[in-house]
């Protein structure tokens, strides 16, 4: 079929989606309120569950409740009816999924739930449907027309499901007030945990590590510390450890731009006094912004002492994937 118009089946299946999501904003009225209470005063978990795309759909949406605050987990209902309902307590909520309201599966099970005595929130595309009447709560995702043009596969009603799921989940991480770091701890491994998560301690150079020279150092000295390091510079430190001032590749430019005699300078005449640090409980990502803006490639980490605690390269800060 070399002259088949794709675009057309396509166009047509975005536009009775979003129109169908727009359908459903008028469904948010008080039974999703009530729903939200009912979730967001659970003690236990949020269990959903679902047949076929309907599952699909539950494992998609437990993976967004339990990742925006909310604890949640998907039970297949086929395997709840032979051992996993043992996963289900008292202390808990079920959200149930049929476009149907009549998913055998999910039928066998209500008898159940209800014996446990706990709150059931159904999804269903038929008020008047088996799953709708025994819930306590449903949430209606009923949609006039499939895309498919059989009207047999689940489409529009598969993601006007997914979109009412996502709502559910927004209305709780806003009334939680969870925050992007509380996210981050749910994402340890992402790149967003380890921008929010990562501080200057947990990457930096310590101890040995810091070049530390007196401001009374002779300069040929300071040179030898700061190259055998290999940071491009040295920290300047008084009799009390304390940090009064850098020494860097640049300020040996400038010194050599202004014929200062390297062998007779002391590191003092040189350095650079005062010097823009960060400290170690400061994020990664915040310390890289300071570096970025300072057009520097290194920091020194300064504790409460005023004392070197640490040198931080940009090299650290890719090594560790915070970019």
């Amino acid at each position: 079929m070399p002259n088949h118009d794709f675009t057309q089946p396509a166009l047509r299946t975005i536009g009775l989606e979003a129109k169908a999501i727009t359908q459903l904003s008028e469904r948010i009225d008080r039974g999703f309120t009530k729903a939200c209470k009912l979730m967001l005063d659970c003690k236990g978990r949020v269990i959903v569950t679902g047949m076929g795309k309907s599952g699909h759909i539950g494992n998609k949406i437990a993976s967004t409740l339990a990742s925006t605050g909310t604890p949640a987990f998907f039970v297949h209902p086929g395997e709840a009816s032979h051992g996993d309902l043992g996963m289900i307590t008292e202390t808990d909520v079920v959200i149930a999924i049929s476009n149907s309201g009549n998913t055998g599966e999910l039928v066998t099970l209500l008898p159940l739930i209800k014996r446990l005595g706990i709150p059931l929130i159904s999804m269903s595309g038929d008020p008047a449907s088996t799953l709708a009447l025994a819930a306590d709560i449903n949430l209606d995702i009923s949609v006039s027309e499939e895309a498919c043009p059989l009207g047999l596969a689940p489409t529009t009603s598969t993601t006007v499901t997914l979109v009412m799921g996502d709502a559910l989940a927004i209305a709780l991480l806003e009334a939680r007030g969870f925050t992007a770091e509380d996210f981050a701890f749910s994402h340890p491994g992402g790149a967003l945990g380890r921008k929010l998560l990562l501080r200057v301690g947990d990457i930096m150079h310590s101890g040995d590590e810091i070049p530390r020279v007196s401001s009374d150092t002779p300069l040929s000295r300071a040179l030898l510390e700061m190259t055998s390091k290999g940071f491009g510079l040295t920290t300047v430190v008084n009799d009390n450890n304390e940090l009064v001032g850098i020494f860097t590749d640049g300020d040996l430019r400038r010194a050599l731009d202004g014929k200062v005699d390297i062998n007779g300078a002391t590191t003092e005449q040189v350095m650079t006094h005062n010097c823009k640090t960060v400290d170690a409980d400061m994020l990664a990502a915040e310390a890289l912004k300071v570096m970025e803006e300072l057009k520097i490639t290194a920091v020194i980490v300064e504790d409460d002492a005023r004392c070197p605690a640490g040198v931080l390269h940009l090299h650290d800060i890719l090594r560790a994937g915070v970019i």
